[in-house]
């Protein structure tokens, strides 16, 4: 009988459950990529991290191009961490896609133990909160990215999280909100949520000043840091990018109509499983706001307020994937009103039933639906920019100088020096980046050789232009409209 009762409380601790699941979706979607054409990365920004781990972890130098150091790289600490696989002899990819693994397990741990601290009720060993944020298609299509969405997200959570379970350990949430900095540039946002709780949830003036003080403190000990980082590498206090991509895509998205603009938005949030959780999100907030919990209602803002600077900056493109990293706490409180509603007696049984299951199927057919797109963004890359850079490698001579627009696959397979017609690492062109005429006078005074594009990005630079290769398949899972071409430029 004891034996028997052993066994029969034997019990898995939830994070292998998660880790387990999380393996599992990162691997179907590699499976899925594989199937449709290879296993890749589903954006070109990828290569432009690997290029620059690869040349600290082989060189020692933080540069895209050996010898000329750059702030081309968004994510300082994920380009560390991606540099791991090249001493180890991992990368590019096992060690990349380990990364995204584990990032995409501890995001999950830290949801479980979050739902589980928020919801009395939530008593169950299966860790289904968890398992929501393992196979929400965003989060994993994140995990095999390649990129430093995951990881972001990850920080943001913890953070907010931990405001909206009442913490009041300032010094360390002024350390994750700088540590986010190294992440993304707007983890700078960060700070705002920790100070509005300090202000409203500490009882004395001498509390709040001793709050505000630590927060501070570690907020600035490595801000400070990352602006001499940037400082020394390009003369500015934030990476290339963070200007680039303003001037880039400013005139197109202000081109655009409002409604249109809204629905580009609404479509990464609208498109998951979360869809049917709004209705517990929606209870479970307006119940926390009423009952004064401050790190709720902080999150709240700062959800909409860093969604907001998005709006007004550029479009949500690539599945959303600059405001991807604020939906984890979105999924929290659906997670945590969902667990809530079905828990309640008033809740009817019959809608508790439907509800659950809809979820799940939901989740499972997003999932299926993520996998195929990544595998769709995964060809792209590699039939269009892997398939130039190749061509580039074997027939133009090294020291030919390239302008290109999309430089992270090409310039991790090719030595040639490049003027990058995006500004991550040529910030010259930013202030006329969408002007071509004045391109043309820059790209002739730098004497460029070849011009590598695609032909819309720039109509009027490439209609006179004569094209020595076009990428692309005769047969392939997509079909495009272009492909990338190299133009011979003068």
């Amino acid at each position: 009988m004891k034996r028997n009762s052993t066994a029969l409380n034997w019990h898995v601790e939830p994070w292998a459950v998660l880790a387990v699941a999380a393996l599992i979706a990162v691997l179907f979607y590699l499976i899925v990529s594989a199937l449709v054409f290879r296993v890749g990365f589903p954006l070109d920004d990828t290569w432009i991290h690997l290029t620059y781990a690869r040349n600290i972890a082989e060189h020692g130098e933080w540069a895209f191009r050996l010898g000329e150091r750059s702030a081309g790289s968004t994510a300082p600490l994920w380009t560390v961490l991606l540099s791991i696989g090249f001493f180890i002899g991992l990368a590019p990819y096992v060690w990349t896609y380990l990364l995204g693994w584990g990032v995409l397990t501890l995001l999950a741990v830290c949801a479980e133990n979050a739902a589980r601290k928020l919801v009395a009720s939530y008593k169950s060993r299966i860790p289904w909160a968890g398992l929501f944020f393992v196979f929400a298609w965003h989060l994993t299509w994140s995990a095999v990215s390649g990129m430093e969405t995951l990881l972001h997200g990850l920080i943001i959570f913890t953070v907010l999280s931990a405001l909206i379970g009442c913490s009041r350990r300032y010094l360390t949430l002024g350390l994750l909100a700088g540590l986010s900095v190294w992440v993304r540039p707007d983890g700078l946002t960060l700070l705002g949520p920790i100070l509005f709780v300090a202000l409203l949830s500490e009882k004395s003036w001498r509390l709040r000043a001793e709050a505000l003080w630590k927060t501070l403190l570690g907020f600035g000990s490595l801000f400070f840091l990352y602006l001499l980082f940037n400082l020394a590498l390009s003369d500015s206090p934030m990476p290339n990018t963070f200007y680039a991509k303003q001037a880039e895509y400013g005139e197109y998205w202000n081109s655009l109509t409002l409604s249109a603009r809204v629905s580009d938005y609404l479509w990464p949030v609208l498109a998951s499983p979360f869809l049917v959780l709004i209705p517990g999100a929606l209870a479970w907030l307006v119940k926390n706001v009423r009952a004064r919990n401050w790190g709720v209602l902080a999150s709240l803002i700062w959800f909409f307020g860093y969604v907001g600077i998005y709006f007004t900056r550029l479009p949500a493109y690539q599945h959303g994937r600059y405001i991807i990293p604020a939906l984890p706490i979105l999924y929290l409180w659906g997670v945590a009103g969902f667990l809530e509603l079905i828990a309640s007696p008033r809740t009817n049984q019959r809608v508790v039933f439907l509800w659950q299951a809809l979820t799940i199927v939901l989740t499972i057919v997003f999932q299926f639906m993520g996998a195929r797109q990544n595998a769709a963004d995964v060809f792209l890359i590699e039939s269009e920019m892997t398939v130039t850079a190749r061509w580039v490698e074997r027939n133009l001579p090294v020291d030919a100088r390239l302008a290109v627009h999309d430089i992270g696959v090409l310039g991790y397979y090719v030595p040639n020096p490049l003027v990058d017609m995006a500004g991550i690492l040529t910030p010259q062109v930013i202030p006329f980046i969408r002007d071509e005429p004045q391109l043309t006078e820059y790209l002739d005074s730098n004497s460029v050789d070849y011009l590598i594009t695609f032909p819309s990005f720039y109509p009027r630079l490439t209609a006179q232009l004569e094209s020595v290769f076009e990428a692309g398949l005769e047969s392939g899972p997509v079909q495009f409209d272009e492909n990338m071409r190299v133009y011979r430029w003068r």
